[in-house]
């Protein structure tokens, strides 16, 4: 008890200060990012970090509660809004997730669902839940799905700005609910996912926590993602779990999946923006929002990337926020039967 108390006494201490310098550094996702990194070193060294089930599952609901704070009232009405729009992205959707997976598979040796989860585009907390959930190569699936988020917040918004708008000077902060609200929903996700694990559904906690938060948010009870300090702890955790399973990474095939990040990266930017010339068009919007909408990044940040380069946050929101419930639903499916 006392080796495992120590091991995640470790896991912790990286975690949060790997968070914390990540934030510092302006870095995509920092307290996931920098956490993996910082208990990654520490596992490559010997230390090894561990966490317990109860808070990975735990940081499981926390995510889960963080996806969820992005349905709105009005969401059921957007969709309808916004709905050939929505068809385009299903179709662009597919069409990247198929050709980036055979890629994948072909090109760098990668098992049929590792495949897909690393390259399922804008998912990243869910793949890496459902790669755990699932035993699928936790390492590819994190190496590739940080490599694209990376580049797709660091490289789209001056792609947008050169080929399809400008950058004002605006700014946007996220707004949060207090410390009771955020752990009376989190008890609400323990409820249910503990229901959930009985039925064997896959990614219960995760789930748990979007529906929970989905409904009391959809419904206008809450407005906001959790508490900060949880949102940090919850993430801080994850990185955790993710980093602890990195003892055996070897550097040859570190450099074998970088060359795989880039490429997929590549692709997914490319298709997306293939996508939007044609998708612009029709639909009447400008080619950067549309490109910002279908771009396969994280619901949070592509909505402040819009806000940034002045284009409709609910437009842009509610396309991720429909992709990635396309992608919580069909994923569980496809890997089911294969």
């Amino acid at each position: 008890m006392n080796q495992e108390l120590l091991r995640f006494a470790v896991a912790l201490a990286a975690g949060s200060i790997g968070g914390a310098l990540a934030m510092y550094l302006h870095m995509p996702a920092p307290a996931l990012v920098g956490s993996t990194i910082a208990v990654t070193i520490c596992a490559l060294m010997g230390a090894k970090p561990q966490v317990p089930n109860i808070w990975r599952n735990t940081a499981f609901a926390i995510i889960g509660l963080t996806l969820g704070a992005g349905i709105t009232p009005t969401i059921l009405s957007d969709i309808s809004r916004f709905s050939l729009s929505l068809v385009l992205l299903t179709v662009t959707l597919v069409i990247a997730t198929l050709v980036a997976t055979l890629i994948l598979k072909r090109f760098f040796a990668t098992d049929s669902t590792t495949a897909l989860l690393a390259t399922s585009p804008g998912a990243l907390s869910y793949a890496l839940v459902l790669a755990v959930d699932k035993k699928a190569d936790i390492q590819t699936v994190t190496v590739l799905q940080g490599i694209r988020l990376f580049a797709i917040t660091v490289f789209l918004p001056p792609l947008v700005t050169v080929l399809g708008g400008e950058l004002p000077s605006s700014t946007h902060a996220e707004a949060s609910t207090s410390v009771i609200v955020s752990l009376v929903l989190l008890v609400g996700a323990f409820l249910l996912a503990k229901l959930f694990e009985k039925f064997n559904l896959p990614a219960a906690w995760l789930i748990a926590g979007l529906i929970v938060s989905g409904i009391a948010h959809g419904a206008g009870w809450v407005n906001g993602r959790p508490w900060e300090p949880i949102l940090f702890i919850g993430f801080v955790v994850a990185g955790g779990v993710i980093g602890s399973r990195f003892g055996q990474f070897k550097a040859s095939e570190l450099r074998k999946l970088a060359v795989a990040g880039v490429v997929l990266s590549t692709l997914a930017i490319s298709i997306s923006a293939i996508a939007s010339a044609l998708a612009a068009p029709i639909l009447g919007v400008p080619f950067g929002q549309v490109w910002v909408s279908y771009a396969p990044g994280g619901v949070e940040g592509m909505a402040a990337i819009a806000l940034s380069l002045g284009y409709d946050p609910v437009f842009v929101a509610t396309h991720h926020i429909f992709r990635l419930f396309m992608l919580i639903i069909i994923l569980p499916l496809i890997i089911a039967k294969r």
